[in-house]
């Protein structure tokens, strides 16, 4: 196999290099993203599909959107695990804000014996412990927002929370709930498309300033 000379960086505390292993924690950061956000976009698409049915969602579209839901979950778990933040603190808090939200949804589904998608769309004040799950997504939209000035996560770290929000208190109407939820999972995807095909080392910050914060500890 052929060798690759790492090329050699300079960061804010001294020189460093990118390892295959820092590319693999992008590759699966970034592949994790995109699993992520296909299975939002084919769970929005299968939501939308059933907002004009008076009796009431088909139960195998609902059992498809749990399924969906749980890739979605596992994706961005495995993406909160991989990502680059400076800051160990909210590094740490998003991932417990994921595994809040993950662990509401079980119990939720427990409780109530239904998909996890009636629960939420029928009991709106179930969004206190499975919004937990997109804050902590909308923490990845924040920090690529802030670090690459995305346009995309720019207008998802707004929308997100005024939809969930709003679906939370019963402020929008169905049917701009249904449009910002097609928004978001458009832009999900578009972020996640770009994300594939932008340069590795930008993803992988400053190393020199990781080993300066290991230091400090």
């Amino acid at each position: 196999m052929e060798m690759i000379e790492s090329e050699v960086y300079q960061g804010q505390f001294g020189t460093f290099t990118i390892t295959d292993q820092d590319r693999q924690s992008v590759v699966i950061y970034r592949s994790a993203l995109m699993v992520a956000a296909v299975s939002f976009g084919i769970a929005t698409g299968a939501v939308l599909s059933q907002l004009d049915r008076p009796e009431g969602a088909n139960s195998n579209i609902l059992d498809l959107i749990t399924f969906l839901y749980i890739t979605f979950s596992v994706g961005l778990g495995i993406a909160l695990a991989m990502i680059h933040i400076y800051m160990v603190v909210l590094h740490r808090a998003l991932q417990a804000f994921w595994a809040i939200g993950c662990v509401s949804a079980i119990g939720l589904a427990v409780y109530y014996q239904q998909p996890i998608g009636s629960i939420v769309y029928q009991q709106p004040l179930t969004i206190l412990g499975v919004g937990f799950t997109f804050a902590a997504l909308t923490g990845i939209f924040f920090k690529e927002a802030f670090c690459f000035n995305r346009f995309e996560t720019k207008i998802l770290v707004l929308l997100v929370p005024v939809l969930l929000l709003g679906h939370q208190i019963n402020l929008l109407p169905q049917t701009i709930e249904a449009v910002l939820l097609a928004i978001w999972a458009g832009l999900f995807l578009v972020f996640a498309i770009r994300k594939a095909i932008q340069p590795i080392p930008p993803d992988l910050g400053d190393k020199s300033v990781f080993e300066y914060l290991k230091t400090q500890k």
